[in-house]
C-alpha cells in the first residue's frame, strides 16, 4: 500500500457538508461525481497529498443511506492507494482478510476499488484503490 489516498465521510446532506468542509479546509470542493451503481453522490477535497471524499446517498437503497441510518454521519472508510489492486486483494486474502467482492469494481475519481470487511480491520471499512487510464 502506497499511502492513504482518501478518507470517506458519509453525510446526510451533501451540499451542506460541502460548505462545511470548504470552510474547515479553507479550500473549494474540486470535483463532484455520481456513482450510479452505488447510488451515491461524491464530493472531493484535496488536503496535502490526501483527499477527503464526502458521500451522500441518492436513494434509500444506497449503502450510504443504510450506514447513516445505523451509525449516523461520520467516517465511512479509509482508502489506500495500491499499484496492483488484484495482487493486493490476493495478498490480503492469503493473509486471512475477507473482501466484500471477488473482483475490483469501478469507483469514483477514475479508480478501481475493492473493500475489506470491517471485522478484519478493527471495525474500519478499508478501501483499496488503483488509478486507471481514462
Amino acid at each position: 500500500m502506497n499511502k492513504i489516498e482518501h478518507i470517506g465521510i458519509a453525510v446526510s446532506n451533501l451540499e451542506e457538508a460541502i460548505k462545511t468542509w470548504e470552510t474547515l479546509l479553507s479550500t473549494p470542493c474540486y470535483k463532484k461525481e455520481t456513482v450510479a451503481s452505488e447510488k451515491v453522490d461524491t464530493a472531493f477535497f484535496k488536503t496535502g497529498e490526501s483527499k477527503i471524499e464526502l458521500l451522500g446517498a441518492t436513494s434509500e437503497e444506497s449503502v450510504i443511506h443504510s450506514f447513516i441510518e445505523k451509525r449516523g454521519q461520520g467516517l465511512h472508510h479509509v482508502a489506500f492507494e495500491v499499484d496492483d489492486i488484484r495482487a493486493e486483494m490476493q495478498r490480503l486474502r492469503d493473509a486471512g482478510f475477507r473482501l466484500l467482492q471477488e473482483e475490483p469494481k469501478r469507483g469514483a475519481d477514475n479508480k478501481l476499488v475493492a473493500f475489506l470487511h470491517p471485522k478484519n480491520s478493527n471495525g474500519v471499512l478499508v478501501e483499496l484503490c488503483q488509478s486507471v487510464s481514462k
